[in-house]
């Protein structure tokens, strides 16, 4: 029997405790396990880098979020990322990247990978044909899409990608953290792999970081498996807790961010002091259509250019009051940043250097008028 989102969200991996009937999975805060004989660990756990009852309910839920047959949680989206790219690729491999990613992503390819002898390419990740064009035959292992990216809130069509990846015989990673499973499923329309960075929709309160992979194949995900225990890089027990309990939400969570963006970006497209919103759920996006058709609804997540320049961006941040000057994005409160002085400051001078006259807004679950009145004050 197949259950919506919001049911799957409460339940998948989410049983009643056997023992006490607990109907919250409890927080198994161990490190080992005692064996019943040499060699023949109870219920197969031995040790908590390999497995752990607690994250493995949550591993549970996320994969069935995603549609995918294993997923796999981490102690932070960076940590996912790397484990991912250390399993499917080898030094002389080429991946292709958005020309619009997240700081921190672009980091992990350009100071890290990169001297571990994975190449890369930009391209706008909106244009399959642009795609194509930066692959390199024979050589290109994965094509990694963010859809929206950040923080330019740009689209990619996931499914003409999966098939230039398929020509190709590169995988197709799809970072779903900006949309959250509950917007958009990138599985279902043909990605290898699914990336989140659950410290932000998922989790959904600020108050935990971590990181998650669902894979499409169980013979990936298997293989992923091991290197997430080989690399160690995994979320603790309390961490993978806090993170389930947020995802128990997610659902009507999401619906009140799109609400809210939905409002705040027509009332921006209209003052003068805004120069350009970013924002797919406006008709003059030019990813407006392919989003629509993908997803649900269109995020929580705004970028906006403002009129005055670069100073002006900056004003604009420091007399928010409502909105907290912050990185991050995802949770309850709403968020405001400078992305080219904050969370892309790494990306300045290379292809994905984001302008200087950015601001990016996550737009919480507070009540919608306090939000539009705090914009009101802060854009002067």
């Amino acid at each position: 029997m197949s259950h919506g989102f919001e049911t799957l969200a409460i339940h998948a991996g989410q049983e009643p405790e056997p023992r006490t009937g607990a109907v919250v999975p409890p927080i198994y805060q161990t490190s080992t396990y005692a064996q019943d004989a040499v060699g023949a660990p109870r219920l197969g756990y031995e040790y908590s880098r390999s497995a752990n009852p607690t994250r493995d309910a949550l591993q549970d839920c996320l994969a069935a979020l995603e549609g995918g047959p294993v997923g796999l949680t981490f102690a932070s989206g960076l940590a996912a990322e790397d484990t991912l790219l250390r399993t499917v690729c080898r030094p002389g491999d080429h991946v292709v990247i958005p020309d619009d990613a997240y700081g921190g992503t672009f980091r992990l390819f350009a100071r890290v990978a990169e001297r571990w002898g994975l190449t890369w390419t930009a391209a706008r990740i909106s244009d399959v044909d642009a795609v194509r064009a930066a692959v390199r035959p024979g050589r290109t292992r994965v094509i990694w899409v963010e859809t929206p990216t950040n923080p330019l809130l740009g689209i990619a069509d996931i499914a003409g990608l999966a098939g230039l990846a398929s020509d190709v015989d590169a995988l197709l990673v799809v970072d779903n953290t900006f949309a959250s499973p509950y917007l958009q499923q990138p599985i279902a329309l043909g990605a290898d792999v699914v990336v989140h960075s659950t410290t932000k929709y998922v989790g959904g309160h600020s108050d935990v970081v971590g990181g998650a992979l669902v894979a499409a194949s169980a013979a990936l995900g298997e293989e992923l498996r091991y290197h997430q225990n080989a690399m160690g890089a995994v979320n603790g027990p309390f961490d993978a807790w806090l993170t389930l309990r947020g995802v128990k939400t997610l659902g009507v969570r999401m619906d009140r961010h799109c609400d809210n963006a939905e409002r705040i970006a027509d009332y921006l497209a209209g003052h003068r002091a805004v120069a350009q919103v970013l924002y797919p759920g406006l008709p003059e996006h030019p990813g407006h259509e392919v989003a629509a058709k993908q997803m649900r609804r269109f995020g929580g997540m705004i970028s906006f250019r403002a009129a005055g320049g670069e100073e002006h961006a900056v004003r604009i941040c420091d007399r928010a009051k409502l909105f907290v000057l912050a990185e991050s994005l995802g949770g309850v409160e709403s968020l405001i940043e400078h992305p080219g002085r904050m969370t892309h400051a790494s990306a300045a001078g290379s292809p994905l250097e984001v302008p200087a006259d950015l601001v990016r807004l996550s737009v919480g679950i507070e009540t919608a008028d306090d939000l539009l009145a705090d914009l009101e004050q802060a854009l002067g």
